[in-house]
């Protein structure tokens, strides 16, 4: 959810924030002194939208999500959660790569290099129309680790997902039988290659990927017939709507890809603009449209991962690099960035059902309880998928890196 949706609007209902909506209290945050160089009074602002206790567990969900409230018994909440970073680009860096501005490896190459593909005729590490701002391609990069690990782009944010194609994976101008000879006479020249450059991850890496796109040919098209799937299916994700169409496609081919066995699958909803999509620093209400564009589309993936007895070896990680001030910016329309507190939650693949764990103050504005460090967050998502983040390691330029670099602990509070 590029660009931080506002968790005092959406997840963490706040009712001391209707009480002393329009009073002025001073609240310490890391972007105010940085640009005041001291604590001043701001403006507490209400959310504009009504909450309402959902399911068994009684989760406060905002009118912003009615279709994912009807799923909180299945959702693990974290309200405790706070980041590094101030601004869009080292706090969209630190979610993807744990650091806000070193070029190190993205965490699905990281997860990709520990656990592998499983399935040899497509990608391991897949971004669905990823954002070329804000830390653009690093955030789906391999770094330093060997070049196979890169993510696989598919389209980029701003464009509709229903172009969202790889290029070229059809050659209308030779048979397959030509094609098989053109191949196998590639992969002789690259082996002869190799004998000589023995080690050069760069050439084995690119020599892999040819032989990774011949394969694709036969494998990869189908995934993007949406046509297959059942029309309740499509409607489940708001294929068809206006609103809800691009989004949609993105998550009904993120199932798709899962259970086709590519390991990881980032899923954006952004845009390439300056301000990203949830960043209404005015104009609050313009998250009403966002809602409308990823509140059914998450909710029919859901659904369909639960339907296909998926969700519980999948992992589904909502969120965004922060959340939003429970005050309003320059006492305008809307908020601003907000670090120190926020909301993320999981579901599927381990996690408790129907929990929440942690929290922020009454105003929503720091953590304070059961707090988990976006560092916290990658140990504990490795931990479920089997990885153990201290011993994933690679060693470059004489030091051993990890995702979590030196800090991070696994939540096991939440596991199932």
């Amino acid at each position: 959810m590029q660009g931080g949706p506002s968790h005092v609007d959406s997840f963490d209902h706040k009712p001391l924030l209707e009480k002393e909506d329009g009073t002025m209290r001073e609240f310490d945050d890391a972007r105010t002194l940085a640009k005041e160089k001291k604590v001043i009074a701001h403006r507490v602002m209400k959310s504009p939208w009504k909450f309402r206790n959902h399911g068994q567990c009684g989760q406060p969900v905002s009118e912003l999500f009615p279709h994912i409230a009807r799923h909180v018994d299945d959702l693990c909440f974290l309200h405790g959660m706070h980041t590094e970073g101030i601004a869009h680009g080292p706090a969209t860096l630190f979610l993807h790569t744990g650091s806000t501005n070193m070029i190190r490896p993205s965490m699905g190459s990281w997860i990709t290099y520990g656990l592998g593909t499983e399935n040899a005729n497509l990608p391991g590490f897949v971004t669905l129309c990823p954002s070329m701002g804000n830390g653009g391609p690093r955030n789906f990069h391999h770094a330093f680790l060997p070049s196979t690990y890169q993510g696989t782009a598919i389209g980029r944010a701003g464009m509709p997902a229903a172009k969202a194609r790889i290029r070229d994976l059809t050659n209308p101008t030779l048979n397959p039988a030509e094609q098989q000879r053109q191949f196998d006479l590639m992969r002789q020249l690259n082996g002869e290659q190799l004998k000589r450059s023995p080690g050069d991850d760069e050439f084995e890496a690119i020599a892999g990927s040819f032989e990774l796109a011949f394969r694709m040919q036969s494998h990869a098209p189908e995934l993007f017939e949406l046509s297959e799937e059942s029309p309740s299916t499509l409607a489940q994700y708001g294929i068809g709507e206006k609103a809800t169409d691009s989004f949609g496609r993105q998550c009904l081919l993120a199932r798709r890809m899962a259970e086709s066995g590519v390991r990881y699958i980032q899923v954006t909803y952004g845009d390439n603009s300056a301000n990203p999509a949830w960043d209404q620093h005015s104009n609050l209400e313009k998250h009403a449209d966002h809602a409308r564009a990823c509140d059914k589309p998450v909710a029919g993936l859901l659904q369909d991962l639960k339907d296909r007895g998926l969700l519980e070896d999948t992992l589904v990680w909502w969120g965004g690099e922060f959340g939003r001030t429970p005050y309003a910016q320059q006492n305008g329309t809307g908020r601003d960035h907000n670090p120190s507190g926020f909301t993320a939650w999981l579901a599927g693949g381990g996690v408790k059902p129907g929990f929440a764990y942690g929290g922020t103050d009454d105003y929503g504005h720091h953590a304070i309880h059961g707090k988990v460090h976006m560092h916290d967050l990658h140990a504990t998502i490795l931990h479920l998928l089997g990885l153990d983040h201290e011993n994933l390691t690679y060693r470059h330029d004489g030091r051993d890196f990890r995702l979590t670099d030196v800090a991070g602990n696994a939540v096991t509070a939440i596991l199932a």
